[in-house]
């Protein structure tokens, strides 16, 4: 067992790992302390790296520390003085001004506010202003953006600009009354007015996160000192019980957006150990790359890399010669027999010959993989624990958890959970009747509780209850289960909202609404998975409209035969997608396939409520085995060995 009972609490578990809820690692009570943690174990270490002239130009920790110190120091010098009431935007891809901005920003109590690098506009102009941001420091390809919002956005006092300023660009900026000054200059100004520094307290506001916003305006998830702590404690502690502690030898690359709690969390963690980071070059084509240059030892992924280096994998394995191939396979079962015993390696003999090529591609050096964010099938897991020789953690957070509620063990390899309770936090279902999911069952919501749930929504009292009940559980919205051995599996969600592999948040609601105004649609029901890249749809087309269409087109067919046929499906298939594109829906909003359905959804069927809403998970399960057939006929994805 991994996970045990509460006795205080009814029906919630545990992790086995700490008897209470962790808020602190070895004295460690802020942000400020851990990264100074890391600068105590590797002063004169390396620490951030940035590729310069094809190869990694490193910062040490102690330098790291000057330069933040002199960031906040000139920041001070701007007008400003230490409080968590002051919010600063950063608006850049990973890079080392990015986390000298954060730094700084705990140094001086300041509130950091990182925007997603893919941010237009309007987006901006909203955060900028909700969160009342007086600051941004920002990239040389963002500064436009910002220069088109900062007439709209009151607030707001000065821009950083990373990189160089011509003497132009000061006048320019001069003339148009906006005060733009350079990030070195800013730097520069602190290191010869040196300020002393003013950290916040654990329960202080450390960042405020904001959400996707897929169903509305973005939300400010606010974040504290102590959210950020109790997960990095909690990790430490799962790492140390699964006999791989995080310390001064581990390296990561730096390349899934910093604005997530998720690798906002890993580069704390890796500093606090006294760790290095490398950061990616900003380009994406580029990742493999960069990830052979730094050859990194852990390695912070999402399911879609992975998958992508599975399939490339056995892509070369199936193409390649008949003895390299019956070769790779007596290596894998080899292999997959020690992996069944617990025996996880890359020193055999089979590494040697067989797998030290695909090991490269990760760099060689890679000891542990963490993924998360999306579930990653069981199948892709084993292959890669197999080939690469090294240790996988799943696990499941959201931002509202501060990116942390479970993680997968060592020994655990059975797949299809997300692992047992963090050490920060107690998980609990509670019921959902309407969509036929009971705690007697082990099933329903998760809930979750601890020193990692959010402090609440910025200026948004009412979305906080929604999410935040009296007693600090958090309502995660998820729909999980509980599997004999102790351990959660996902198997919804509650709301009407999901992520596809690739980690885009759909709304089905709003693509139903455009396709049912194609007048050949009478009802329309959007599928999706997070283990999809790719949307699916059930339509019951309009009787009257689609035989009157038959009959104009001298097709002799009845409604039913008109369902099967892939004419009529093609046609419509075209119109709702042309609906789609009218209504500006995005590529991964419109469905690459549909099936015809004959008949109507109605209450008296049980595929609608008596208000007429569609019941999802009713539709879910009826049309099973239909959305089954359209991803597997829409994937044309060759037969895979069976492994």
């Amino acid at each position: 067992m991994v996970a045990t009972l509460l006795l205080e609490y009814p029906g919630a578990k545990r992790s086995l790992f700490s008897e209470e809820l962790v808020v602190s690692y070895q004295g460690i009570t802020t942000v400020y302390e851990a990264y100074e943690k890391g600068t105590q174990i590797s002063g004169d270490q390396p620490y951030l790296g940035t590729i310069v002239n094809g190869k990694y130009s490193w910062l040490t920790h102690n330098q790291v520390h000057q330069k933040a110190l002199a960031l906040g120091s000139g920041i001070m010098e701007l007008g400003y003085k230490p409080s968590t009431e002051m919010t600063f935007g950063i608006y850049a891809v990973n890079k080392l001004e990015w986390m000298l901005m954060d730094r700084a920003c705990v140094m001086f109590s300041f509130v950091s506010v990182p925007l997603y690098e893919s941010l237009g506009v309007e987006a901006c102009i909203y955060i900028i202003n909700h969160a009342e941001l007086s600051l941004v420091v920002c990239d040389e390809n963002k500064l436009p953006i910002l220069l088109e919002s900062f007439h709209q956005c009151p607030k707001l006092k000065h821009i950083i600009k990373i990189g160089d300023m011509t003497k132009d660009e000061r006048e320019n900026f001069k003339k148009l009354g906006i005060n733009v000054k350079s990030f070195e200059d800013v730097m520069l100004m602190g290191h010869w007015n040196p300020w002393k520094m003013s950290p916040a307290k654990p329960d202080d506001v450390y960042t405020i996160c904001f959400t996707s916003g897929t169903t509305g305006q973005p939300k400010g998830v606010m974040l504290s000192n102590k959210n950020m702590i109790s997960c990095l404690a909690a990790t430490f502690i799962h790492f140390e019980k699964n006999g791989y502690p995080v310390d001064s030898s581990f390296v990561h690359i730096s390349y899934l957006p910093l604005p997530h709690m998720y690798e906002r969390l890993v580069m704390m963690i890796i500093c606090c150990a006294g760790g290095r980071g490398g950061f990616f070059r900003g380009d994406v084509k580029l990742l493999l790359d960069d990830i052979q240059l730094l050859r990194p030892t852990f390695f912070a992924s999402v399911p879609r890399l992975l998958n992508r280096l599975y399939d490339k994998v056995i892509s070369n394995i199936e193409s390649s010669s008949g003895l390299k191939k019956c070769l790779f396979y007596k290596a894998f079962e080899s292999k997959r027999a020690d992996l069944k015993k617990g025996q996880i390696s890359k020193n055999t003999l089979w590494d040697k010959i067989v797998f030290h090529k695909i090991q490269a591609i990760l760099g060689g050096n890679v000891n542990v993989i963490l993924t998360g964010a999306a579930p990653i099938d069981g199948k892709v897991l084993e292959f890669l624990r197999v080939v690469l020789g090294c240790l996988i953690f799943e696990g499941y957070g959201q931002t509202e958890s501060t990116a942390l509620v479970s993680l997968t063990n060592k020994l655990d390899l059975s797949p299809g959970h997300v692992g047992s309770p963090s050490a920060c936090n107690y998980v609990k279902l509670v019921d959902v009747p309407e969509m036929d999911y009971f705690t007697s069952n082990n099933q329903g919501e998760i809930c979750v509780y601890g020193p990692n749930v959010f402090k609440g929504y910025l200026k948004n009292p009412e979305k906080t209850s929604e999410m935040l009940d009296d007693d600090g559980w958090l309502h995660t919205g998820d729909v999980g289960e509980w599997k004999q051995n102790g351990t959660l599996k996902i198997i919804g969600r509650k709301k009407c909202i999901f992520k596809l592999l690739q980690g885009e948040y759909i709304s089905p609601d709003k693509i139903e609404n455009v396709y049912i105004k194609c007048p050949f649609v009478a009802q329309a029901f959007v599928h999706g998975s997070s283990l999809k890249s790719f949307l699916v749809g059930i339509i019951v087309p309009d009787e009257e409209i689609l035989t009157k269409w038959a009959k104009d087109n001298n097709i002799n067919k009845c409604f039913e035969e008109l369902c099967q046929d892939t004419a009529v499906n093609y046609m419509i298939l075209n119109d709702i997608i042309s609906r789609g594109n009218e209504a500006k829906l995005t590529s991964f909003e419109q469905v690459k396939g549909i099936h015809l359905h004959s008949q109507l959804f109605t209450p008296d069927n049980g595929l609608l409520t008596p208000t007429l809403k569609s019941k999802r998970f009713t539709l879910a399960k009826r049309f099973n085995d239909e959305i089954g057939r359209l991803y597997e006929k829409l994937e044309k994805i060759p037969a895979k060995p069976k492994l």
